[in-house]
């Protein structure tokens, strides 16, 4: 049993984990500074956090190329796809910080505890940065229980709204359920292979040590539990209601954040378990025996087209952007069937381009949430005109959102199609193509009533004044996804080199 032979962690560790290690410093800094000022001034939790999420970034980047290294005992390993989750998450928290500091939701006159939401931030951010590194089975789950414990604080932030309120309380619910499911999973792995190792594992499974029906039996658990997490049908209950009634700068970084840890942990628990590293005849083996191809073809279908139909009957434009997330997890999927080195690829580009373009969507609705205190479609008429520059850049972002060329959402989907029909999975390909015709109307409504729909009478139709910051983390986001969607050679190579490292140390 490896339990009997425990590697002990060390200081030299420290040197690999240097982003960790400053954004848990700068969470306890954020919350002494809210403690010491006695939150009445959150300019100053907000700083540190700013502060901390980019020295966390630039020791990120100082540490790109270096050579993979397990860490804590061996829990975690820090590699070239540690390297690249890093950086997107970062990015994520760091945006989210951002444009929350100009939100009425967070920063409204009566909110308390204003300074805690930056730090619960950061604390999550260094949480999902631990879920991409996590390589044996007690820290795949002390990772994802720490992302799901920030995240029911953050759902529940504004705690004078019932809205809020029940939103958190159904994440709770939910992701207990799910935790239990999985829980159970990961034991009966354990017991079946003697391993917490992923490695381990998987050459328990290569000795034949296990019966087939066991496995699946394990491997639909374990991948309950993780769906949970990244919302995929039918464990996507939780997804609608919370997106809605969380407030929605939190919204936007569920709606990337958690999802993409999700993708990280999935990708190497299951590539390094049961795709048995560069081996293709082992894989296949171990894959055959479970049908795997099968449950993901099925999950992918379902995911991404109840995602899309729900999304049409939407007239909250939070909630059909919560719908929209739940097909683009179906998207995603595709690339995870086969466990290749192309699917995973594509599986990380994208994520890249959907953080960009789901985000920037969410921080929209954020900024005219400032001003309609409504999220509903109707309410959306003429704001085109009275925003134009943000209104285009929303455009961009439904527009990547949709597949259409020239935004990066189109290279994304490209990149994921060629990855299912190098494997001769045409069906699929041809599924997820009209499901992307199908989003193009629900996207487009939201087009259409900003410019095309004329608004009621009597309703103020005075051009609107966003915050500068919010004009500076959109464009952040608006011009890498055009920018990507013309010059995406250099960013697709990144990801495949990415998951080459990750896949040589497997």
């Amino acid at each position: 049993m490896e339990l009997t032979n425990l590697n002990i962690p060390s200081w030299s560790d420290m040197a690999h984990w240097l982003p960790e290690a400053v954004l848990c410093l700068t969470f306890l800094a954020a919350l002494l500074g809210d403690l010491i000022v006695r939150g009445k001034r959150p300019v100053v939790p907000f700083t540190i956090s700013v502060l901390g999420m980019l020295l966390a970034g630039y020791f990120s980047i100082a540490g790109l190329g270096s050579s993979p290294h397990t860490i804590m005992g061996d829990l975690m390993v820090v590699d070239g796809m540690a390297a690249f989750f890093r950086l997107l998450f970062i990015f994520t928290g760091l945006a989210t910080v951002l444009f929350a500091w100009t939100s009425e939701e967070i920063m409204g006159k009566g909110r308390e505890n204003k300074g805690e939401f930056f730090a619960l931030t950061v604390m999550l951010t260094a949480a999902m940065c631990v879920m991409a590194e996590a390589r044996d089975l007690l820290m795949l789950f002390l990772s994802m229980e720490g992302v799901g414990l920030i995240s029911y604080v953050l759902a529940g932030y504004m705690r004078g709204s019932l809205r809020s309120t029940e939103a958190s309380l159904k994440y709770v619910i939910f992701g207990a359920v799910s935790s239990g499911i999985m829980l159970y999973g990961l034991s009966l792995l354990y017991g079946m292979t003697g391993a917490m190792s992923f490695e381990g594992i998987r050459a328990a499974l290569l000795a034949g040590q296990v019966n087939d029906f066991s496995l699946l039996v394990v491997i639909i658990l374990i991948f309950a539990g993780m769906s949970y997490k990244i919302a995929a049908v039918p464990f996507h209950f939780w997804c609608p209601d919370v997106y809605e009634g969380a407030p929605t700068p939190v919204s936007a970084l569920f709606s990337v954040g958690p999802k993409a840890a999700g993708f990280a942990l999935m990708i190497r628990f299951f590539y390094t378990s049961f795709a048995a590293g560069t081996d293709t005849v082992a894989s296949g083996a171990i894959l055959n025996q479970v049908n795997w191809p099968v449950l993901l073809g099925v999950v992918s279908v379902v995911t991404m087209t109840y995602g899309n139909l729900v999304a049409l009957r939407q007239d909250n434009v939070k909630r059909m952007l919560a719908y929209s997330s739940i097909a683009h997890v179906g998207y995603l999927l595709m690339g995870f069937i086969l466990l290749t080195n192309a699917g995973l690829a594509s599986i990380l580009f994208y994520l890249l381009v959907y953080t960009l373009m789901n985000m920037g969507a969410f921080f929209y609705v954020t900024a005219m949430n400032n001003h309609l205190k409504s999220e509903d479609l109707r309410d959306y008429a003429g704001l085109g005109f009275r925003a134009p520059w943000a209104g285009a850049m929303m455009v961009i972002f439904l527009g990547s959102l949709t597949g259409i060329p020239p935004f990066a959402g189109f290279v994304g989907k490209l990149y994921l199609f060629t990855a299912v029909l190098d494997q001769d999975l045409y069906w699929l390909a041809l599924v997820a193509a009209l499901n992307s015709v199908v989003s193009l109307y629900y996207y487009f409504k939201v087009v259409k009533a900003m410019f095309f729909t004329v608004p009621e009478e009597g309703t103020d139709q005075s051009p609107l004044k966003l915050h500068w910051l919010q004009y500076v983390v959109l464009a952040a986001m608006a011009i890498p996804t055009v920018v990507l969607g013309l010059y995406f050679e250099k960013f697709a190579v990144m990801a495949t080199e990415a998951i080459e490292l990750f896949s040589a140390g497997v």
